[in-house]
């Protein structure tokens, strides 16, 4: 089984006295209903589990039902024998975007206190804006992502014991020994092959076939684009979700990295605003990740921005591999010097800074050139720049030290990650090797812990 941080999460929620409904949310096939099912069956006696997408496929038992008392009814015809009281009795409403109307029941069932009650979604940014009454008081919103690069060292037998050494030796900027670099960085290169994809991991471990696992991301993939064919019909304007959704690989190919409103259906003149409900649908849906332009960043990044231009990413790198490399594994596993593979280091920060709460951005100066990312560092009160390289020319960032050396701007330091060992610091930027990206979180660490008190 594996190891999944969010666990944590959850039974720290169900041991908590908080009455309000936690839903658990994110893209499809992340391993949303198992970790609640797994948690969920651990702590309580009565589990009971309700999939709206099955139950629409099935009888319908609960899809015309707006008022609690029938909820109650069809509930206890199903699942009668395993109601209790509220202490012991825990009802999972899964994939509660299927029918959006229970969302805004959520709100008189916590009222009632007669179950406890967890809920998870799929599709939950693009329901909740055509959702008529939000129940904003009685939920908690709790975005979920697929196996980080931290959980899939763990899949792969990695001990707690050395990433906690891993950790320190990141915090304390220190390198690795050449064994242990060689090593943790052969997994990192497995990882953007086989990406964190519960389904496509449990297939690397069972086989170590790339054949195989290709076949599972293959259907993750086809289910999404076949979700936003399905969203697209809902909707009498005519779309163009799965058109822009799979333009991302090739568009990352570019210098730039970056969509170009006129290449969706070949129009000049085309502006990204002609497109918004696309691109609202592929980052709400998590099935694309937003990275938003800022030409003049300031600490918090959210205020500055300004530009209407952003880059997608897949939301998993294995994804992305399989595209791109289809069965070959020789260009990730060799690092094949004639093979670009800036875009799949990319996409993997990408999906590692986001898994870790962070808020995506990126440098875009036309006079001083580009950044890959932007992020906010609460702890100093200040933006952090990182630089993904690829390749050995890890040294050379001109747009980089541009940013770092304009004085209106106030950056203090910034990141260059690379497949490089040491660690060192030259003037305002740090070297660190890449798979260090896994511990930057968002609530980077303070000083003194006495700082959070007031």
């Amino acid at each position: 089984m594996l190891y999944r941080k969010i666990s944590s999460y959850l039974e720290d929620y169900l041991k908590s006295d908080t009455d309000k409904i936690l839903i658990l949310e994110g893209a499809r096939q992340i391993g949303k209903s198992f970790s609640i099912r797994e948690t969920g069956k651990r702590m309580y006696p009565n589990f009971v589990e309700i999939n709206f997408v099955e139950d629409d496929e099935g009888e319908q038992l609960f899809k015309n039902i707006h008022r609690k008392e029938d909820f109650y009814l069809t509930l206890s015809m199903v699942a009668g024998d395993r109601l209790s009281k509220r202490e012991d009795t825990l009802v999972f409403l899964d994939e509660i975007q299927h029918y959006p109307q229970y969302l805004t029941m959520l709100k008189f069932l916590r009222e009632d206190r007669r179950y406890r009650y967890i809920a998870s979604g799929s599709l939950l940014g693009v329901t909740l804006q055509g959702t008529t009454s939000i129940p904003i008081g009685s939920i908690i919103r709790k975005e979920m992502f697929q196996l980080d690069f931290e959980e899939f060292l763990i899949a792969n037998g990695v001990g707690e014991e050395a990433i906690s050494m891993i950790r320190a030796a990141y915090k304390n900027r220190q390198s690795l020994t050449e064994e242990h670099h060689a090593h943790i960085l052969n997994l990192f290169r497995r990882y953007l092959l086989v990406g964190g994809m519960p389904d496509a991991v449990n297939t690397y471990l069972d086989t170590h076939n790339i054949i195989k696992v290709r076949e599972v991301q293959d259907a993750i993939r086809n289910l999404y684009a076949d979700d936003a064919s399905k969203y697209e019909k809902e909707h009498s304007k005519k779309l163009l979700i799965r058109r822009i959704y799979e333009m991302i690989p090739s568009q990352m190919g570019n210098k730039k990295k970056r969509l170009v409103a006129q290449h969706i259906q070949g129009k000049e003149g085309d502006r990204f605003n002609q497109y918004q409900e696309e691109f609202e649908y592929l980052v709400s849906s998590g099935i694309s990740l937003s990275v938003h332009a800022i030409s003049n960043p300031h600490f918090p990044l959210s205020e500055s921005l300004q530009k209407n231009l952003l880059k997608l990413y897949m939301n998993d790198v294995g994804l992305l591999t399989g595209l791109l490399y289809h069965n070959n594994i020789r260009p990730i596993l060799d690092d094949v010097r004639s093979i670009n593979l800036g875009s799949v280091y990319e996409s993997v920060i990408a999906q590692e800074l986001r898994a870790h709460g962070h808020k995506l951005f990126y440098y875009d100066n036309r006079k001083q050139g580009e950044v890959d990312f932007l992020i906010d560092n609460y702890a100093a009160m200040s933006v952090l720049p990182v630089e993904v390289k690829s390749g050995k020319d890890y040294t050379i960032h001109s747009a980089l030290n541009n940013l770092l050396n304009n004085p209106d701007y106030h950056v203090g330091s910034g990141i260059v990650v690379s497949n490089e060992r040491e660690c060192r610091q030259e003037g305002k930027v740090t070297y660190l090797p890449v798979y260090y990206i896994m511990f930057i979180q968002a609530d980077m660490e303070v000083s003194d812990e006495s700082e959070y008190v007031f």
